[in-house]
């Protein structure tokens, strides 16, 4: 079973014991909101468009917002099954949902209490590698040149132009900041106001 499928499992497991208006890290959004949205992205490609392309957002919100009416039940085995024959996204569920699944995960767990990273083994974090370089392109904007490390100081990836800073940790927790999130356990080397500019800059795709 890929990383992917387990990570699909795992995030659909948490969902349930968390219920549907549980918190996530997702700003306006409860469990069966992103539940909705994972929905949609596999299920629902005129939708899913949306999501990329800021001028379709509105039919993406309103297609999002009556998903997430249905019922609770419906919308966890819609996200354990995975995208349908049909969805262009089904061949490719290895490659792009590994990173999907695992952000969209931890936006769940670490909106509710007392919650403790996880510990990944070797080829999960490999899985998740690949997908930190193309995320970090709106660090550019930062004004800074910045470096993401592991914790045995191997460099995944150096991206802008500035003050050098460097911004350390588990691959997890390097690609949850990327995506946005700011729960996360990472550590910053560099000049106090490069830090700043690159904690504050609007990081995500």
């Amino acid at each position: 079973m890929s990383f992917a499928h387990r990570e699909r499992l795992a995030l659909v497991g948490t969902a349930s014991a968390a219920g549907p208006q549980a918190p996530t890290l997702c700003e306006g959004w409860d469990v069966r909101a992103l539940l909705a949205h994972l929905v949609i992205r596999e299920r629902r490609p005129d939708a899913a468009v949306g999501i990329m392309v800021p001028r379709l957002a509105e039919h993406t919100e309103r297609v999002q917002s009556a998903t997430a009416q249905q019922p609770w039940q419906e919308l966890l085995d819609d996200v354990a099954s995975g995208p349908p024959w049909w969805s262009p996204m089904k061949p490719l569920d290895s490659l792009v949902n590994s990173a999907e699944m695992f952000i969209h995960h931890e936006d769940i767990r670490r909106a509710q209490p007392g919650w403790q990273p996880r510990i990944l083994d070797d080829e999960d974090a490999e899985s998740l590698r690949t997908a930190v370089k193309p995320m970090c392109r709106s660090l550019k904007k930062s004004g800074a040149r910045v470096t993401l490390a592991e914790p045995d100081g191997s460099a995944l990836v150096t991206v802008g132009e500035g003050p050098a800073v460097t911004v350390t940790g588990d691959v997890g927790e390097l690609l949850l900041f990327v995506s946005g999130r700011d729960e996360v356990l990472v550590a910053f080397d560099g000049d106090e106001k490069a830090v700043a500019a690159v904690t504050a800059c609007q990081r995500g795709m």
